[in-house]
């Protein structure tokens, strides 16, 4: 199980553009998987909270700024508990050095047990600033091969990065950017015997961006609009329809409950629901 989270663009730039002149590379992908066109965030439209429930299957009001860490075990502690292997099997890898937070929690028995692989940030110990995300890449790469992790993270920033920056030309050049890195990392997993035909892919967004017109549009981010909110949620899997568009109504918080019956692991804590129109 790989999760991609691309950090802040808008649906209207990926998935929402009838043309889908940014995403290319998923747009040839979506023949072999299934795209879900009513997906949200319903909780707080910013990094770290919307990291947090991915990986937690909770909403939970956090700081954004790394100081904090989830109040709930994420898939990753959850996972590790229920399996018993060993913590290079579960990573963590972003560009964003605050996403360390993800591999810790304050829950009774979890909290400093049961810790993922991470590398974050420059210094990829969570200190040190955000890297550049084809470092990032790199090492995700290097992690599949040497960990070769059977549940996984990868998030990328610079989308939100360059839209914070109101660069327009470097926020759609981050989106196609991100889009290559989607494609580099398919076609790792379809030549590796180790994940070929047994994985599932999952790419998302922790957030999107406000509506042109509304705070600035696309150079920020983190109210109730429609911008903010609706974001991606595109999947492969040998377990997952193909050429599929859906529009049922899910949220991050289902994510986790859906890796969850996936890997068949025990995760009492999520809040989510099972994405089961996904499955064949």
């Amino acid at each position: 199980m790989i999760i991609v989270a691309i950090d802040g663009p808008r649906y209207s730039e990926t998935w929402g553009d009838p043309l889908r002149v940014n995403i290319p590379i998923r747009d040839s992908l979506s023949a072999y998987g299934v795209l879900l066109t009513n997906f949200r965030n319903l909780g707080e439209t910013r990094t770290i909270p919307g990291h947090t429930a991915i990986c937690t299957g909770n909403y939970q009001s956090i700081a954004n700024d790394g100081s904090q860490i989830p109040d709930y075990p994420s898939i990753f502690q959850e996972w590790l508990k229920s399996t018993n292997e060993l913590n290079t099997k579960s990573c963590i890898v972003g560009s964003k050095d605050k996403l360390r937070v993800l591999s810790n929690c304050l829950y009774p028995d979890y909290q400093d047990h049961y810790r993922p692989f991470f590398n974050c940030g420059v210094n990829g110990d969570g200190t040190g600033g955000y890297r550049a995300d084809s470092i990032t890449l790199e090492i995700a790469l290097n992690t599949l091969t040497v960990n070769q992790p059977k549940l996984m993270l990868i998030a990328f920033k610079d989308p939100d990065y360059f839209g914070h920056q109101s660069d327009s030309i470097g926020y759609i050049h981050a989106i196609r950017k991100t889009d290559e890195y989607i494609g580099v990392i398919w076609n790792y997993i379809q030549n590796s015997s180790n994940y070929k035909d047994k994985t599932t892919l999952i790419v998302t967004n922790d957030h999107g961006r406000h509506l042109d017109g509304i705070s600035g549009g696309y150079t920020s981010h983190g109210d109730n609009c429609e911008g903010c909110r609706h974001i991606e949620l595109f999947a492969l899997s040998p377990d997952f329809k193909r050429n599929v568009q859906l529009n049922t109504g899910y949220d991050q918080v289902d994510i986790s409950a859906t890796i969850r019956e996936l890997l068949h692991f025990s995760f009492d804590t999520g809040k989510g629901e099972v994405m089961v129109d996904l499955f064949r």
